[in-house]
Order: structure tokens, then sequence, then C-alpha cells
């Protein structure tokens, strides 16, 4: 890691936030969960179109996973889009607010956001360059005009036809500007391409394009999308949609709409090569009336199954849980996999005395953290992360601060109190209980949303 991951790293700890990038240097006991993603990834590098449910209550590490998921998927040569469900401005029943999330956090290894651009300009150049090597004249008067047609051909062909025809003419207007230099213009048509809301209508008749994506179409401009980065040389296309347990703080005919906007994806996914959708939710958004286990055509395709449930042993219950199900489920923190967290922040930390650091930091002083973070949640060891590695983040700064040698020393000063609480640790704990449930539960499974 270089110094400004590690930096990257500290500063999003001291907050309570999972870094994006940095992540690998700390992960620990998630191997099995992350071959599992890694399978998803192969098989949508063999052209396969997968979808997985990542679940798991709260503190078990889904955004942790799902940023590693990230992180292997670009190293495999994957673009990636990590959204945040918000009960704002997401709502899975407007395809159109997903798409345009999609397209604003779309990444790459070399380019960490918004990479529709680049990943345009790396097609047309592949374009060019077989084009040249058949023979073409990159200096005659009509290559651009046959650079132009063969994006069309390449877009219809790889698409089946089900590209959208404002999304061809959108991409060769890109082309043509970009030719004649009129990069101001090309940028809009592809803040349009990408779902703005907020291009002159000017820069839109350039491409004869009139409003915006709708909901019924944005589906197809993905497909169109995931053929331009396949053939730009990615592998495909890995989308993060994190939190989808915020569906169940909606408005009860928006959840109903969004569950069946989900369930829409899930039975579309297979129809598009390349492209892996990874959602994270908790327990309750799978197996509660309001949540999935409320529409039964959700419900039938993604149900988690337990072995020890279905066999009546409850005493052996996660044991015998296939991880190649629809859903793939993380065990909580036990006491080891938070030791072996913090010993690797202690090894990354950029201490400035290190052999003070080490011995002061020690794995004495760990163990005792450890357990005084667990007392200090009744024990509940698997919903303390945040909390414990934001003391931990705090105890390592006050040692490096401190340049009197017998200053401070955590073994002795340090007195763990339980900071602020999120809503889901005092319910995890015992200190809330969740609010009623609806008396609504009258889905409409087969609702036309789009």
């Amino acid at each position: 890691m270089n110094a400004r991951d590690v930096k990257h790293v500290f500063e999003s700890l001291r907050k309570g936030l999972v870094p994006e990038r940095g992540i690998e240097a700390f992960a620990e006991g998630i191997e099995r969960p992350r071959a599992e993603i890694g399978r998803q990834l192969d098989l949508a590098r063999e052209g396969e179109g997968t979808i997985k449910f990542l679940r798991g209550g709260y503190g078990c590490g889904k955004t942790f996973m799902s940023r590693v998921a990230v992180m292997d998927a670009r190293a495999a040569n994957f673009a990636t889009s990590f959204v945040v469900v918000s009960d704002n401005d997401l709502h899975f029943h407007r395809f159109d607010d997903v798409y345009r999330k999609v397209m604003s956090e779309l990444g790459t290894a070399a380019c960490p956001r918004g990479a529709l651009g680049d990943i345009l300009d790396r097609w047309i150049g592949r374009i060019e360059a077989r084009m040249i090597a058949a023979g073409a004249d990159a200096d005659a008067p009509d290559f651009d005009a046959s650079v132009r047609d063969r994006l069309r051909q390449e877009l219809a062909a790889l698409s089946g036809g089900q590209v959208p025809p404002d999304f061809v003419r959108v991409v060769q207007t890109i082309f043509d500007l970009k030719q004649r230099g009129e990069t101001a213009d090309a940028g809009a048509l592809i803040s349009w391409l990408c779902g703005s809301t907020n291009v002159a209508s000017t820069a839109k008749r350039l491409a004869s394009i009139r409003g915006e994506i709708g909901s019924r179409d944005a589906l197809e401009y993905l497909r169109g999308v995931l053929v331009i980065v396949r053939e730009a040389g990615y592998a495909g296309i890995l989308i993060v949609i994190d939190e989808a347990e915020t569906i169940l703080r909606m408005r009860t005919d928006v959840r109903h709409k969004s569950l069946n906007g989900i369930r829409q994806i899930a039975d579309a996914s297979g129809g598009y090569p390349g492209l892996v959708w990874l959602f994270t939710g908790t327990p309750d958004f799978y197996d509660s009336r309001q949540g999935v286990a409320g529409l039964t055509p959700l419900h039938e395709r993604i149900q988690f199954i337990d072995q020890a449930r279905t066999s009546g042993r409850g005493w052996n219950e996660g044991r015998h849980v296939s991880l190649r199900q629809a859903q793939l489920a993380l065990l909580p923190f036990d006491e080891k996999r938070l030791k072996a967290v913090a010993l690797r922040l202690r090894i990354l930390y950029p201490a400035r005395d290190r052999p003070r650091f080490e011995r002061l930091v020690s794995e004495a002083f760990i163990d005792q953290l450890i357990a005084e973070v667990q007392t200090g949640f009744r024990g509940n060891v698997g919903v303390v992360p945040r909390q414990f590695l934001r003391a931990l983040v705090t105890q390592m700064d006050l040692v490096d601060e401190d340049e009197d040698p017998n200053g401070y020393d955590p073994v002795r000063d340090y007195n763990f109190t339980v900071g602020p609480m999120t809503p889901q640790e005092e319910q995890a704990v015992g200190l809330a209980t969740p609010g009623p449930a609806s008396d609504d539960d009258g889905l409409t499974p087969r609702e036309d949303v789009w």
C-alpha cells in the first residue's frame, strides 16, 4: 500500500466509515464469501449474467465485503459501481433513478468514478486500431464516417438489436464532436448518457434527442453501456447495491414497487452477459413480511436455505449453508477475528517511533480493548466492529502523538466508554426495539413498473 491509501484507511476508520481503498490489508475471516463472489465474477467473464444477495446482521461487515468485492473486481479487469440505497433519491420502481446512480459511480482501475467517457474512448480506439490493422487508411477523408458506422454496427450486433436508437445516435454524435474538438458538447452528451437531467437542450439537439432517459428504457441503456464496457477490453461490470434494507423504511406503496423492481432485475439478470449484481441487506429485509418474504415471486427465487432449519436440527443452524445459493450469508465477528484485524492495523499504522508504538499498543492492550468493548455492548461481539476500530485507532493516535517517553500509556490510562450508538447498534444490544410493522402486506407482484 502507498502512503496515500494508508492515510485514507485510518481517516475513514476514525470517522466510523468503511474505507474505499486499502481494505485488503486488514481483511480477515472473509475468505469463503470472497471466493464465492470471485466465482460470480468468473461466470460473468465467461459470458453469464448473474445476481447475488449478501445477507448479514448489523456489524457483520456487509459494506466491507462489498468494498472488497469492488476491489477484487477491478483487479480482475471489471468496471464497477457502488450504490448506497437512499430513501430520498433511489427507488427501484424508477429504474432511471437506479441507472443514474449506477452510471455516476461507474469506475475502473484507471478511472475510479465517472468512467464512461474514458471507456468510450478506449472502445473507439480499439475499433480504429482494428480497422487500420485490416488495411483502412486513417488519413482517408471517409475514415471517420467508417468508424461512425462501425459504432452502430457493433452496438446492434452485440446487443441483439436491443439498444435504443437514441443511445446509438448519442454515441455517434459524441464521436463526431470529439473529432471536431468540441469537447464541451461531447461531455454534455456523455452526462446525458449517464442519466443526467441537467443537460442543455442545445447539446441534446446535436444528437436529435429530447427529454431524458426514462424508466422503461433505462435497462436497455444499461445493456448498451455493458456492450461498450466489454468491447473496450473490460471483463464486465459489477454493480453493488448496498443497504437494501433501507427499502423497509420507505412509504408502503414505494416499498412494494421497489421490491417488485428488484424482482424484475433478478428475472432479467441472466440476459446481460458480463453483468454481476450484488445486493446487500439484513435478515429482516429478506425474511420479514414487509420485505422480500412478503413478495412471493421474489422470495421463491432467492429464498435462503439453511439445511439445519429444513431438517429440524436447530442446534446445527448455519453449519450447512451453501455459499452458492442466491443469498450469501456473512457470519458475525468474533473475538478472534477482531484481534486479527487489530493486529493487521497495528502493522499498517504509520507510527513515528515504531518500537515505542508496538510496546504500548501491545497484544495485551488489544485483548483488554476487545474485552472492554464487548462488555460495553453486553457481550454482543457481532455489533462492535465500528466502535472497536474507532477506539483502537484513537488509542494508536494518542500513543503516536505523545512525544513524552513516559507519557500516555493505553494499558494504564485508557478507560473505554461506549460512544453514541446508531439505532441499529441500540437495537442489536437490546436498548431499542424495532418500530411496529405495517399491517399492509398486500404487495403487487405482477405490477409492470417499467
